[in-house]
């Protein structure tokens, strides 16, 4: 069996935010480390090269794969700010109508920019979906 390519590294996390380019999204970056952390109150590690995550959640596959995940995390990409949610997007229809200017993938929510979404209504996608993943709490059969 594969083992997961997206694992935790030792890569600081503030030298990876200071290499982000262009300067809006390194302090974007910057933002939405300043606000996950306020919102799990952990430490942000970083999964792989471009991945900063908090909190950790196992999950386990049908065929028996398992293993560990951060809870939520983002990553300053080129194209645009990339927010994990790894509990999906069906509990938080409510918001994303009120968070503003997005774009959703399976489990990611792409941002062009904070300034173009609500930052309370990020903040608030972000609790709901970091509390509703409980440590230790099985993701269930992926």
């Amino acid at each position: 069996m594969s083992s997961a390519k997206t694992t935790p590294t030792n890569i600081v996390v503030v030298y990876f935010l200071k290499n982000i380019e262009p300067a809006k999204r390194q302090e974007d970056g910057f933002e939405l480390l300043k606000i996950m952390k306020e919102i799990t109150k952990k430490k942000p590690v970083m999964w792989g090269s471009s991945i900063v995550g908090f909190g950790k959640v196992h999950y386990k596959y049908k065929s028996g794969r398992e293993g560990d995940f951060f809870k939520v995390c983002f990553s300053p990409r080129k194209r645009s700010l990339s927010v994990y949610l790894m509990t999906g997007f069906d509990q938080l229809k409510d918001l994303l109508e009120k968070l503003g200017k997005h774009k959703l993938g399976k489990s990611c929510l792409y941002i062009n920019k904070l300034d173009d979404i609500n930052i309370d209504v990020l903040r608030e996608i972000i609790k709901r979906t970091f509390e509703e993943l409980k440590e230790g709490k099985v993701l269930g059969q992926l």
